[in-house]
């Protein structure tokens, strides 16, 4: 049996065809790439050796086996401990829907379905927040009042507007800003708080925030030493 998670790899966007690359080389031809910026402090920018403009977010799709042959040639061909590289982490999928979706996003990988398991206590969690455009800098204060590093935007539009204003009274306009921030497991509460209270669908910004697990990492071994 196999695990399904979204591999997300965070990098610089000048090295996004290196990476479109090595995961062509490790026999993930299936990706979805969008653009987005950094919003880091610069003592958080600084210390990581990290760009905090234009950034390229790739997912992919792994099962557990294949996650560890990345993760290790991550280190290996892409020093992505190094500062500057970028981050990658697992979100778990819990379903696909359909056969055909299935084999396609799985392409060359051995996947073995199995009954649905209990999640295992995660380290880290993914926040996403999802905003009217242009209130970036609103969530992220909030955030880092209660210790968030710094997260990446992405630009999108949103569908189903007319269900947020029947079921949350608030309208909504279809222009967004999604906000991923990766945090520890036990920041998650404060943060959303924090974002909801500053931000949230009783405010212009109209935030809504929910988080995921995240089940492993590359890339973020010096935060954790830094926080030991």
């Amino acid at each position: 049996m196999s695990e399904l998670s979204m591999l997300v790899t965070i990098t610089a966007r000048k090295l996004k065809k290196k990476f479109i690359g090595f995961y062509e080389e490790m026999d993930l031809p299936v990706s979805f790439i969008t653009l987005g910026r950094g919003t880091a402090s610069s003592e958080i920018l600084d210390y990581f050796g990290l760009d905090g403009s234009e950034k390229s977010v790739l997912m992919h799709i792994v099962t557990d086996t294949k996650w560890k042959e990345v993760k290790r040639q991550l280190r290996r061909k892409m020093n992505i401990d190094i500062p500057g590289i970028g981050i990658s982490f697992l979100v778990p999928l819990s379903s696909i829907g359909g056969a055909k979706a299935l084999h396609y996003l799985t392409a060359h990988q051995d996947y073995v379905k199995g009954e649905e398991s209990t999640l295992k206590d995660t380290k880290y969690e993914l926040l996403i927040t999802i905003s009217n455009q242009g209130y970036t800098e609103l969530i992220m204060d909030a955030a880092r009042k209660v210790h968030a590093a710094g997260g990446t935007v992405i630009h999108a539009k949103g569908t189903g507007t007319h269900l947020a204003e029947k079921f949350m009274g608030v309208t909504l306009v279809p222009e967004k800003e999604m906000i991923f921030i990766v945090v520890r497991k036990s920041q998650k509460n404060d943060i959303m708080r924090a974002i909801m209270d500053e931000a949230g669908t009783g405010t212009p910004a109209g935030a809504i925030v929910f988080s995921l697990p995240v089940t492993d990492t590359a890339g973020m071994r010096m935060m954790e030493e830094l926080e030991e």
